[in-house]
Parts: C-alpha cells; structure tokens; sequence
C-alpha cells in the first residue's frame, strides 16, 4: 500500500505541510517495500486549480491514502471517486519521520 504525506521538504526531517493543493512535496511510503520518494508538488504556485491538479499529479503514484493538515473543498469529492483515504493530520509540529513511526 503507498501512502502520501503532504511535506513541506524533501527529507525525513520536514514538517508536514498543513495544505494539501499547495503543498511543496508530498512523501510517498510503501508499506510493502519500506521504500520512500519525495516528489515535487509541481502545481503549488498555480494561480487557480492547485488542488484538482495535485490530485491528478499524486494518483499517478498509486497511493490509497493521503495524509495532510487539511483537504479543500474541491478536492474532497475528487479523492472520493478515486477511492483514496483522506486523513487529517492535526499537530502543526508532525514531522514525516513522526508520521511513519506513529502512524504507519
């Protein structure tokens, strides 16, 4: 199973981003492989439309779950129809490597 954490870095070390469509990086985790990707959120300086596309952009990884600080609106239905967890991560302090200890 793949999860995605919205990140705002590329390292262990970075927070979670609390936004989902403009987030910097997303964290990609196999649970089955252990193995771990960051990937560049291409669509956070948008001017319209982050959110949709980001969700095309982090589908194409294959994960069933994203992990993030909140979902907007727009976003909610189309992750819905994919069939991928939404889950909100409340602590503004979390780091990835906080979330793939505690959480995974």
């Amino acid at each position: 199973m793949k999860i995605a954490i919205t990140s705002t870095g590329k390292t262990v070390d970075s927070m979670v981003d609390p936004r989902f469509g403009r987030c910097s990086y997303f964290a990609v985790y196999d649970t089955e492989t252990m193995h771990l990707e960051f990937v560049e959120n291409t669509n956070k300086d948008a001017s319209g439309g982050a959110g949709p596309a980001t969700v095309q952009l982090i589908a194409q990884y294959g994960v069933s779950s994203i992990i993030s600080g909140e979902f907007g609106g727009k976003v909610k239905p189309i992750l819905q129809d994919l069939g991928i967890q939404m889950i909100t991560e409340d602590n503004e302090q979390s780091t990835i490597q906080d979330i793939l200890t505690k959480k995974i």
